[in-house]
This record gives C-alpha cells, sequence and structure tokens, in this order.
C-alpha cells in the first residue's frame, strides 16, 4: 500500500503564511497574458505586445506560486489548491488558476523534481512513486507526467 505524504503540504502551508503578502480582490477577468496593439501614430501598421493590467489579486498569487515553485515541486492541481486553500495562501480560485496557468512552469520537470525529492527521503517502488505523485492524496500530477517522471528516476 503506497504512503500518502502529508508533510509536504504541512511545510507547504507554513511557508504560505510567511510569504503571502495579501489577498487580493477576486477576478474572473480574461487570462490573456498580453494582447495586441496598434500603437497610436503608428504608420507602419506593427503590431505592440502590451501586458494587461492585473488585479492584484492575479499578481500576488501568481508572485506567491513563483515563489512555491522556486522552492519545491507542485502540480498544477497541487498549485492552485495550495494557492486557493484557506489553510494556504487563501487566494480565490481563479486567481490562483490564473497563477497556475501563467507561472511558466514545465509541469513534467515539476514531477520529476518531486519524484527525485522523495527518493532522496525515502524508498519507494515505481508502482508506489507513481502513486504518490499521481493519487488526489499525494501530489496530483498527470497520470502521463507521473509516469513520465517515474521512467526518468528509474
Amino acid at each position: 500500500m503506497p504512503r500518502k505524504i502529508s508533510g509536504r503540504w504541512l511545510l507547504a502551508c507554513t511557508g504560505a503564511v510567511i510569504i503571502a503578502v495579501a489577498v487580493g480582490c477576486a477576478s474572473d477577468s480574461a487570462d490573456n497574458t498580453s494582447i495586441s496593439i496598434k500603437p497610436s501614430g503608428s504608420q507602419s501598421g506593427e503590431s505592440v505586445e502590451k501586458e494587461p493590467d492585473l488585479t492584484s489579486g492575479q499578481k500576488n498569487a501568481l508572485e506567491a506560486g513563483e515563489s512555491y515553485l522556486h522552492g519545491m515541486a507542485f502540480s498544477k492541481k497541487g498549485l492552485i489548491g495550495q494557492l486557493s486553500s484557506p489553510a494556504g495562501d487563501g487566494y480565490s480560485k481563479a486567481d490562483a488558476k490564473f497563477a497556475a496557468n501563467h507561472v511558466g512552469a514545465d509541469w513534467k520537470a515539476e514531477a520529476v523534481e518531486a519524484a527525485e525529492s522523495y527518493l532522496d527521503g525515502m524508498a519507494f517502488s515505481e508502482e508506489g512513486l507513481y502513486e504518490q505523485l499521481s493519487s488526489q492524496a499525494g501530489d496530483q500530477f498527470t497520470p502521463a507526467q507521473a509516469r513520465y517522471a517515474v521512467n526518468k528516476v528509474y
């Protein structure tokens, strides 16, 4: 029977209290990170990429998400859960999803990092590691991401 480890969540929740700056207002605005605009007075008709205004909730959730990913491995679902959990950062679900969608993470690489971290601290069978990485009680990586990570570390 695979072990379900919750110590990482406890550590992440503790860290969330320390790194959380502020809970911004919830927003269901578009998830576009850039928009194409034509500069006024432009003769060439070239488009210029401009960052849209982010709500404070989106900006803070994105910064918190980046901080988490610099310190430990998260799946996309796990990061959304950490950012939106009342025991974590408490951002709105919309802001947490925005952050996870725009943090620029390579979720396969995150899965490999999580797998390596588990194997550094304890012994897992291939199937036990897969279960830990992919289960809802574990890290919540997709089955494909978990299988990729197991194949990389074994």
